[in-house]
């Protein structure tokens, strides 16, 4: 696909909003149902965010991020992390070559789109080498900082049954996700239709919608819908509200919550809702959008304390009593 240029910013959030629909057909051919999931992950690729893959085994989590990747035609990278991957692994290493002269050689970090597989099954070490190239949008290797192809895209994915010699994620860490997306057991007609479609020989044919260039020019556009202030500041009300012990924590929140959401929570909360003002054929977010995408940004930024976890009391319950 050539480079558009578009007369307006107006028509450039129609043609926004025309390839996020083109793209959930796509990606429909392979992935039955997840339509949730499918349009969450999209908003955080527009929003030059990450996302975090929530779900037990078996729920086509890597077959959606390599789907997604093959309908934006760009690079995919897949890293299974295990306890014993070291960082070098995945950033990449210098090597001697013969020529007796230090060469970098590139890890799988250096991809648009990559996945990281069970984040939570490697060490600290090897999360951090992870998170600071999510962060920084490069890798420093023997002193020399080596910068990521851009648009650069990390879909983590956690099993959240087995705890067995796993490494939780800090919250830190997972501040850097733009999204934490729970993938829930498909229905039993969707089951029905993901069985009937791959446990026979059709295979189906994916086109490319959009490339590198393009999205990099549709983030750079999302940057420039503008928000009104009620809506920024409902946003910025939103997240500091989960913070216990401050003037504009609910009772709940002082309650169940130990610890709250800092202010990438805000910035997201505004980008997310921008997205999905935009890819619903509007031209500037209001508090719905806001509402719309909450959920995903919040939900890993507050930290439960015992008294919800023996009440039974969730992240959920706690996000919808803000509004």
């Amino acid at each position: 696909m050539s480079q558009t240029t578009y007369k307006s910013d107006v028509e450039a959030v129609d043609a926004l909003a025309q390839s996020y629909k083109d793209l959930k057909k796509e990606i429909a051919k392979i992935i039955v149902g997840q339509d949730e999931v499918v349009k969450t992950v999209l908003i955080s690729l527009f929003g030059n965010g990450h996302s975090l893959l929530v779900g037990v085994p078996g729920l086509a989590k890597t077959l959606l991020v390599s789907t997604i990747s093959e309908v934006l035609d760009l690079g995919f990278k897949r890293i299974q992390f295990t306890p014993d991957l070291m960082p070098s692994d995945i950033t990449g290493s210098e090597i001697l070559d013969e020529d007796r002269h230090f060469k970098f050689n590139k890890g799988p970090l250096f991809s648009n789109i990559v996945l990281a597989d069970e984040i939570n099954r490697t060490p600290p070490k090897t999360q951090a080498a992870l998170l600071e190239a999510m962060q920084e949008r490069s890798v420093t290797v023997a002193g020399q900082r080596h910068a990521l192809p851009s648009p650069f895209f990390v879909l983590a994915t956690q099993n959240p049954i087995e705890q067995e010699g796993t490494y939780p994620l800090p919250e830190a860490q997972l501040d850097r996700f733009m999204f934490n997306i729970p993938l829930d057991y498909p229905s039993y007609q969707e089951e029905i239709d993901v069985v009937k479609n791959t446990t026979g020989v059709q295979k189906s044919e994916l086109k490319h919608i959009l490339n590198d260039r393009q999205i990099l020019d549709f983030q750079q556009l999302v940057r420039k819908i503008p928000v009104s202030d009620n809506v920024l500041e409902y946003a910025v009300s939103l997240a500091t509200k989960t913070r216990p012990g401050t003037e504009r924590a609910t009772d709940k929140v002082n309650n169940y919550i130990s610890w709250g959401a800092g202010p990438r929570a805000s910035q997201y909360l505004v980008l997310g809702a921008k997205v999905h003002a935009a890819i619903n054929g509007k031209y500037s977010p209001d508090i719905e959008d806001v509402r719309a995408i909450a959920n995903y940004v919040l939900r890993h930024r507050i930290v439960r304390n015992y008294k919800a976890e023996a009440e039974g009391i969730t992240e959920e319950n706690i996000i919808q009593s803000l509004f």
